[in-house]
């Protein structure tokens, strides 16, 4: 997927929650927008075993 292609997500979060995170990534070898990712699609992952796929309008399969 090439840069143009994605959309940018801005958080806000804690100091104290942001150096745990980036803690953690840096613990699993990922920078914190790889952990980012990770973590959202495992939650993808775990929602679609136990609901079925998401299908998006427009998307097809």
């Amino acid at each position: 997927m090439a840069n143009q292609d994605l959309t940018h997500l801005s958080i806000r979060l804690h100091p104290n929650i942001h150096d745990k995170f980036k803690y953690v990534a840096e613990y699993e070898g990922r920078s914190m927008s790889k952990q980012i990712l990770y973590l959202v699609n495992q939650c993808i992952r775990s929602f679609e075993r136990e609901h079925g796929p998401i299908e998006l309008p427009g998307q097809e399969r």
